[in-house]
């Protein structure tokens, strides 16, 4: 059994520890750990939940998130925001809370390997055409593909990949080059500097979790108000003005 740690531009190749075949790294160990935070923070959280006006400062923040998140999805879907909210919802959380504890020596966020960022972005991949499929069909999902003709098929799945490529290599290489611009600014400078830089980073752990959700949420949208909109507007832009 050995320990081994290594500082390498990716968390994949920290090594926290090595047994054999089994081998557990600075993702493995700190996505365990944020996936842990959330189940138990959660599970402490909502079991004392209270109707009353006076509530405790958690359940007032997490009636705060729940509710903004919920008002963000809303905007988008325009409707049945409580089938999309979980999935939405567990990724902004997760993507947050994985960036939010940077400032903490020691922690490499989980975000900043692109194996991670690349199985979030797989998870929305599927997604899409999951809550697709389950709104419209399976037949009316797949003649988006070749709308308006059939030769646009490749373009379109063409276009399914490269924005899943896109997801993935925004998140990691944003919390990425971050970490590593405050690794170098610790080595070199006095502390106030990265100090503010961390500020900054908290900031920027923010606004990526909110932009890869609100993406992941429009893709979903895409795919499942499309045909609804063509179908009920099917002469929408033939019919000619009265006056």
């Amino acid at each position: 059994m050995e320990i081994v740690a290594i500082d390498q531009i990716s968390p994949d190749q920290v090594i926290l520890f090595a047994w054999g075949f089994v081998t557990i790294n600075a993702t493995i160990a700190y996505t365990w750990l944020i996936m842990g935070l959330l189940v138990i923070g959660s599970i402490a959280i909502t079991g004392n939940l209270s109707s009353e006006r006076t509530m405790s400062r958690w359940q007032n923040l997490l009636e705060v998130i729940v509710g903004t998140i919920r008002s963000e999805v809303g905007d988008i879907a325009k409707e049945g925001v409580d089938t999309y909210f979980p999935f939405i919802a567990t990724l902004f959380l997760f993507i947050l809370f994985s960036n939010l504890f940077t400032f903490i020596p020691g922690y490499v966020a989980p975000t900043s390997s692109l194996t991670t960022t690349s199985a979030l972005a797989v998870v929305v991949f599927f997604a899409v055409p999951i809550y697709g499929i389950s709104k419209n069909g399976i037949l009316h999902y797949l003649k988006e593909y070749i709308q308006p003709t059939f030769i646009f098929f490749p373009f379109h799945v063409m276009g399914e990949f490269s924005r899943t490529l896109a997801l993935a290599v925004r998140l990691f290489g944003n919390i990425m080059s971050h970490e590593k611009v405050i690794a170098i600014l610790l080595a070199v400078t006095p502390l106030f500097f990265p100090v503010v830089m961390q500020a900054l980073g908290l900031l920027i752990g923010l606004i990526q979790a909110y932009i890869f959700a609100i993406l992941a949420m429009v893709y979903i949208a895409s795919a499942t108000q499309t045909h609804e909109e063509t179908e009920h507007n099917p002469k929408k832009e033939t019919e000619p003005v009265k006056i």
